[in-house]
């Protein structure tokens, strides 16, 4: 089974603001760098998060996110 990469970003109450899907980790890990790079310092101080995992299929996915493919 491929993994599904999931990268979010997230307020400080723990709302998905954002969420790119993908079965290439490449693309994920270049979205999360993105994620965390137009998080400014005020969102950072107040406890905004980007963060990357995996789930074990698209139904694992928590939100409807923007799927990119291979």
């Amino acid at each position: 089974m491929t993994p599904v990469w999931v990268c979010e970003q997230l307020d400080p109450t723990g709302m998905v603001h954002a969420c790119i899907a993908s079965c290439n980790e490449e693309q994920a890990r270049d979205c999360l760098k993105s994620f965390e790079e137009n998080l400014d310092d005020r969102q950072k101080s107040e406890g905004w998060v980007a963060r990357l995992r995996t789930v074990d299929s698209w139904d694992d996915v928590p939100v409807t996110p923007l799927k990119l493919s291979q």
